[in-house]
């Protein structure tokens, strides 16, 4: 009697995209419950706009492209990337604003590249540039936190402003919204006021500002459940805050003056979303042992270089999109040698 043996693996691991995404997007929870605590309900309409517009968008291009819609539009890639990004994005967003970024985000950076999996780049980080740099005003209305907000807004006035953009009567942008740490403390540094001079302000918190190092807190939470459950390996996170540590750690001792403690640049803007949701995206990161170590310290010397000279206040999106780029190369001089085959020729000692 003849016996079919199918190949190998002859035990498959119990994980999917879908469980994977699943874990995740549990892990954003309450990261997202502290984001919307602190700066009011617009960050639960942005994300559900988002993931609206997001199903939308994947849905038309799958159809365009003769794909059956089911199982991609139930995998929660598109749900995630979209979650992701209107995280980024400030509380009061116009509408259109979110629409552009999602469609930007699922379109061009996934599906024109044959979809998840394909996609080179991190989809709602590409989304983010591209709004970043086409409309810089908007990016930056980010609210007061609401441990400084004198004029907090409810749902209903929240989403006037997102859908048509009136303000409540007798007040205007300047009375809603504030200057995010990272970019209060880069105008402040180029008008030569010490580190000690600009934390004066009741702005700030014990390391970032007050409310976002809070955010940051629950996020890191978020990433260390992923750690627990192996969602993903310690190596990107880790090598990305590390390197974010030990540069920015440098660059105080040499002149605290001019560079703020390095957990200000932890607990500041995107750093801990980015290394633990953002730059271990399996996709388009690097995926060798070796090769994730580079890849996370790569995008945590560029964040603080970005930070630092560049031309925005937070550089974790642009950060994420260079390695992204890098990753191949990155992982084709870092493979692991097979057993009993000798080093490849780039591995091989003069």
């Amino acid at each position: 009697m003849r016996f079919q043996i199918a190949s190998s693996p002859h035990i498959a691991a119990d994980v999917s995209v879908s469980s994977v995404m699943r874990e995740v997007m549990y892990a954003l929870i309450p990261g997202t419950a502290a984001m919307a605590w602190y700066f009011g309900p617009g960050v639960l309409v942005n994300i559900t706009l988002a993931v609206g517009l997001a199903l939308t968008a994947e849905a038309l291009c799958l159809k365009a492209r003769g794909r059956p819609l089911r199982p991609a539009l139930s995998d929660g890639s598109a749900v995630l990337s979209a979650w992701l990004l209107a995280l980024a994005l400030p509380p009061l967003s116009p509408w259109w604003l979110t629409a552009l970024g999602v469609v930007f985000a699922i379109v061009v950076a996934k599906q024109l590249y044959g979809g998840l999996g394909y996609n080179p780049f991190n989809p709602a980080m590409v989304g983010y540039v591209a709004l970043i740099i086409s409309f810089p005003a908007e990016m930056t209305r980010w609210l007061q936190p609401s441990v400084l907000a004198s004029n907090p807004l409810d749902l209903v006035e929240t989403l006037r402003v997102i859908f048509t953009g009136h303000l409540p009567a007798g007040l205007d942008w300047d009375a809603l919204t504030m200057a995010t740490p990272l970019d209060t403390m880069r105008t402040q540094l180029g008008l030569n006021r010490t580190i000690e001079e600009i934390r004066t302000s009741p702005l700030w918190g014990d390391f970032g500002g007050r409310g976002w190092e809070w955010v940051g807190n629950w996020f890191l939470i978020g990433g260390l459940w992923l750690l627990y459950r192996r969602v993903i390996s310690w190596r990107i996170p880790v090598s990305m805050l590390g390197a974010l540590i030990a540069i920015s750690t440098l660059f105080y001792l040499y002149d605290p003056d001019a560079h703020p403690f390095p957990g200000f640049h932890v607990f500041s803007g995107g750093a801990i979303l980015g290394a633990f949701f953002i730059a271990t995206d399996p996709v388009s990161a690097s995926n060798t042992p070796r090769g994730q170590l580079i890849y996370g310290a790569g995008i945590g010397i560029l964040v603080f270089v970005i930070r630092a000279w560049g031309g925005y206040p937070d550089g974790v999106a642009f950060a994420v999109l260079l390695l992204n780029m890098a990753s191949p190369t990155i992982d084709y001089y870092t493979r692991p040698r097979t057993f009993g085959h000798p080093p490849a020729h780039h591995e091989r000692r003069p």
